[in-house]
């Protein structure tokens, strides 16, 4: 792992009038004295909460560019297939292991767990005496919930990646630790064990606010690893309904089981959960805060850097038009007397047109999870989006994203040449518990209980036209599911991605659903195939195409499931890490 060291200025004397101790006693500027702040362990803690925040474009904690553009739900777009190294991210079969982006998120995570160890460190010496014991316990409790956080991310990611805590940190033993000492299964093995002590140490609901997680948000996440491991070792041999495991499976039911029980639930209304007024509704379990400089009274607020990139073009002074929905995510939410179209639904691109009323029907969670020309973005119909809204749509069509940007009406958080947005990141929201729920219950046999879940879900997507999108009314046909839709473990299975897909669609999961699944190589080299073809009817008849560059798109299962480490972490220290299987 790549480290920042301090190196020790050696004293030197000028014309024998200044000694070395007269630089020694000249105390620095911008820096905390090390004893003084391990001796304050609750500002250690509330640093590492900081670093749950500390992201930008080029290393995203919320992964969009892995989980979206690595998926059929998303193109990257931008101004081209140069700007930003996420390209090879899109089309896979370029992917090595030099891209900036990879580095910074892995040294930039490891950071985050830097603070954490540090965090525990000062817990252990001063927590009982400075915070007394129950304070204490409970923000170590926290600290190992955002250590694991941030190993999740990195193991969702790299796969064999080297363990770093207290002990290695406090015996100076970070560029000796390989990342060949645990398994894959180890690794997380470890990363269940942080969840399991916040689950032991935390409250059902934080006792002193101000956004700290809780024993919810631990169950989410125990119940998020079993699933990930319930289906295999990540890679598609090894993947799949071949390699379930059913006490795993169990597992996940019995956490999301808290979650049933506790405070959280749906928002009524599925626009409302993307807006920044209903940020911490009883939808979100644990997010990302994130603030405006009016709300936290600061000189510029704490806004998303994850997302900056991802505004409409024209519609934002700095909307660089990143994270464009794919035409296959778009023909996903058609639907036939109310029901998705499983078999035929990508035969024919298709997309509503606001003026152009047919028999084609959609899920109203399109309105709510990509802009369209013709239709206002983000509800305000001050605010129309057009075929102008498009920065490059001879490469990456005209779709925009919605989800992760507020509305136009209230105003820009920054001026000039960024465009950063208030827009809380959602590590769970209780939508994506369920449906982990659902999966699981499924496998167990439960399919009737599942399908009972789906349908809380798709009835609330039911609930959802009029209030935001009533402009879209005439386009929305959403119906429930009968028993004989989950008479079959094979059929409820299809009906569980598919509603996966439309809810948590733009939310940087789908990939990662997709190898989970052990289905990647089949899902995306067929989406390649497709998608190269795309066209856009534009209001004056004029055909666009676009996504050609998926010409040279190919996903090679055995190599791709997880993404290489990166090359300046690698040769950091020679012989120290290994590369993951089918990179160089």
């Amino acid at each position: 792992m790549k480290l920042y060291k301090l190196f020790a200025l050696s004293c030197v004397a000028l014309g024998g009038m200044t000694s070395c101790n007269d630089f020694i006693d000249v105390p620095p500027t911008g820096v905390v004295d090390g004893d003084l702040a391990y001796s304050q362990p609750d500002k250690m803690v509330n640093a590492a909460y900081a670093s749950l925040g500390d992201c930008w474009y080029s290393y995203p904690f919320n992964l969009w560019p892995y989980g979206d553009l690595g998926s059929d739900d998303c193109l990257k777009g931008g101004g081209g297939t140069t700007d930003t190294g996420y390209h090879p991210m899109e089309i896979w079969s370029t992917l090595t292991s030099t891209p900036g982006e990879l580095d910074e998120l892995w040294y930039r995570l490891y950071c985050n767990i830097s603070r954490c160890n540090r965090a525990l460190v000062a817990l252990e010496e001063y927590g009982v005496d400075k915070l007394g014991e129950d304070t204490a316990k409970q923000r170590t409790a926290e600290v190992h919930f955002l250590r694991g956080h941030s190993y999740f991310k990195l193991l969702t990611m790299f796969r064999q990646i080297p363990w770093i805590d207290e002990e290695v940190f406090n015996n100076n033993l970070q560029e000796k630790t390989s990342n060949t000492e645990f398994t894959y299964e180890q690794l997380f093995e470890k990363v269940i064990n942080e969840f399991e002590l916040a689950y032991e140490g935390l409250p059902m609901e934080p006792t002193d606010g101000g956004g700290r997680t809780n024993k919810v948000a631990a169950a989410s996440y125990l119940a998020k690893c079993y699933l990930t491991l319930a289906w295999g070792d990540g890679y598609e041999a090894t993947d799949g309904v071949d390699f379930i495991n059913k006490t795993y499976m169990q597992k996940v039911v019995d956490y999301t089981d808290v979650v049933v029980n506790s405070q959280y639930g749906y928002l009524e209304d599925f626009g409302d959960i993307f807006l920044p007024e209903y940020k911490n509704s009883k939808e979100s379990v644990f997010a990302v805060q994130t603030s405006q400089y009016t709300e936290d009274n600061t000189r510029y607020g704490r806004a998303n850097w994850s997302n900056m990139l991802n505004g409409c073009w024209g519609m934002w002074s700095c909307g660089w038009d990143f994270h464009k929905p794919s035409q296959n995510l778009v023909n996903a939410y058609k639907t036939r007397n109310g029901l998705p179209m499983f078999d035929d639904y990508d035969n024919e691109n298709s997309y509503p047109v606001s003026s152009e009323v047919n028999d084609q029907k959609w899920d109203p969670r399109l309105f709510h999870t990509v802009g369209m020309p013709s239709f206002p973005y983000k509800y305000e119909a001050a605010y129309p989006m057009t075929v102008e809204n498009s920065r490059t749509p001879n490469t990456y069509g005209y779709f925009t994203s919605l989800k992760d940007v507020p509305q136009r009406s209230g105003g820009e958080t920054f001026d000039g040449s960024w465009q950063a947005f208030a827009m809380n990141d959602y590590v769970f929201r209780y939508t994506d518990v369920m449906l982990m729920r659902a999966e699981a219950l499924i496998e167990l046999d439960r399919t009737s209980d599942a399908m009972v879940i789906i349908n809380d879900i798709r009835r609330r997507a039911a609930n959802s036209i009029e209030k935001h999108i009533s402009y879209a009314k005439d386009f929305c046909e959403i119906s429930l599911y009968s028993a004989s839709d989950f008479d079959t473990k094979e059929k409820a299975r299809v009906r569980l991605r598919w509603e996966r897909r439309l809810e948590m669609a733009m939310e940087s999961s789908r990939y990662f659903d997709l190898r989970r699944w052990g289905i990647a190589s089949q899902v995306l080299n067929a989406y390649f195939e497709k998608e190269k073809n795309s066209t856009y009817v534009t209001p004056d008849g004029s055909v666009t195409k676009y996504g050609q560059y998926y010409e040279d798109a190919h996903y090679t299962a055995g190599k791709n499931e997880f993404y290489p480490v990166p090359y300046n972490q690698l040769y950091y220290i020679p012989d120290l890490y290994k590369q993951n299987k089918g990179y160089n």
